[in-house]
């Protein structure tokens, strides 16, 4: 799977979505291409110009640390379309 990290070298964690409950949410793609694609769509509607970089992560790990920090996720998979939230 592969997730958005935040700053150089992922230094600022991951980049995660507000959910309809107000909750953050790690979005774990399945596809590299797919990470790669919402990546550039989201620096580029961005005005703040942020920076993420797509990082390869182990299936079972992130889950396991999504449960154990009690993080919300959602596995996007090759037919999923998601776009940048417009909350910038």
């Amino acid at each position: 799977m592969y997730i958005l990290a935040l700053g150089s070298d992922g230094e600022q964690g991951a980049f995660t979505v507000i959910d309809d409950n107000g909750e953050e949410m790690l979005y774990l793609f399945e596809e590299e291409d797919d990470a790669t694609r919402f990546s550039i769509q989201l620096e580029e509607t961005d005005e703040n110009k942020i920076s993420v970089d797509v990082v390869e992560v182990d299936d079972e790990m992130i889950i396991n640390v999504c449960e154990f920090n009690e993080t919300q996720y959602s596995i996007i998979t090759k037919n999923d379309i998601v776009t940048p939230p417009n909350y910038f």
